[in-house]
């Protein structure tokens, strides 16, 4: 028996405490519309009626009070600022809360086989949200290996494997001149007897720019222009640990950088924020970017890692999902994902053999 729960964030709108909006169906329309240009292909594309689809638009504008299309002779159905204001706004909203409603599914699937079939060990993975981790988290459901996965920063996933709250933790390290550094915030948790390593992926982080680049910003001393708004990480995710070491080494100033105390969760929060014109730039993976149709300038590269104790590398649950990292199919979904490198991923480290010496 396999389940695979979806929670999707569902907004309502009302006004004055009168007109009420539920918006899923709207925005849906809204966003078909956009892609379409036509409102009776939208309709049909959705599978509702054009008077159904109709009445949804005045009902959007009679409680926003301000048309959200606009028809044009020879040009089809556009969307007004305000229509493409709310399509944004919802981008946003599923961009921020996807990690916690993904964590909440996988949670209440890790509960429902305990409740029915009674799996007692089910694998618990903590880790730094990224796409990569997406991915295996799909192949593991796939595969009927049971899983709860919670996303948290990068230095909190190891601590939680370290204290046991986790089998398995999620974080990334930079290659190059700051590899020691990072490591070395990781090894107050990591210990060289204790665990061992398996390779995600190797990704691309980068600064997210606006389509056209209109700030014309190439690097990381842009930040500090007054004309420039930044979108942040949080503190103690892997992003946000590479970043204040970028700044440092470049003897940039943080206070200076305009925006710098706002952070999303998410690297794809930090892209729709950017996209829905609310920043300028961010830091974050090249999939972020492409996905949001915003154009990037490659910083680092890095490497994501899966660690675990030494002794559970042959228990079935983490057996189970080396297999699956090791697998062909895999690699190549890992590698398909904009700015990622699938060709290391399965193999297993000890941390002696990651860790840089020296």
């Amino acid at each position: 028996m396999k389940f695979n729960v979806t929670i999707k964030p569902a907004w309502h709108v009302s006004r004055d405490g009168d007109a009420h909006l539920s918006l899923p169906g709207l925005l849906a329309l809204l966003a078909m519309v956009d892609e379409l240009g036509q409102i009776e292909q939208a309709c049909a594309q959705l599978g509702v009626s054009y008077r159904h689809g109709w009445g949804l638009l005045r009902t959007g504008e009679e409680v926003f009070g301000s048309p959200l299309v606009s028809k044009a002779r020879g040009r089809g159905t556009t969307l007004t600022a305000l229509g493409k204001k709310l399509l944004w706004a919802d981008k946003r909203i599923a961009a921020r809360l996807a990690p916690t409603l993904d964590s909440l599914a996988s949670e209440l699937e890790a509960e429902l086989l305990k409740s029915i079939e009674h799996k007692e060990h089910i694998l618990r993975i903590n880790a730094s949200h990224g796409f990569a981790v997406e991915t295996l988290r799909g192949f593991l459901v796939d595969n009927d290996i049971p899983v709860d996965l919670k996303y948290r920063g990068s230095l909190d996933s190891v601590a939680s494997l370290a204290r046991g709250d986790c089998d398995v933790a999620g974080f990334h390290v930079p290659l190059g001149e700051f590899e020691s550094a990072a490591w070395a915030q990781y090894m107050k948790w990591l210990r060289p007897r204790k665990h061992r390593l398996i390779h995600l992926a190797e990704r691309q982080q980068g600064l997210f720019v606006l389509p056209g680049n209109p700030k014309h910003i190439t690097g990381l001393a842009d930040l500090t222009r007054e004309d420039v708004a930044f979108v942040n990480r949080q503190p103690g995710s892997g992003t946000r640990i590479l970043l204040d070491l970028l700044l440092e080494a470049r003897s940039i100033d943080s206070s200076r950088i305009r925006g710098f105390q706002n952070s999303e969760l998410t690297h794809a929060a930090v892209a729709a924020y950017i996209a829905s014109g609310m920043a300028d730039v961010g830091f974050g993976v090249r999939t972020a970017a492409h996905r949001f149709k915003l154009d990037f300038i490659g910083i680092a590269r890095e490497r994501y890692f899966i660690a675990c104790n030494a002794s559970a590398v042959k228990s079935a649950a983490v057996r189970g999902m080396i297999d699956i990292m090791q697998r062909e199919d895999f690699r190549t979904a890992v590698s398909a994902l904009p700015g990622y490198d699938g060709t290391d991923t399965g193999q297993q480290l000890t941390l002696d053999e990651a860790v840089p010496s020296g």
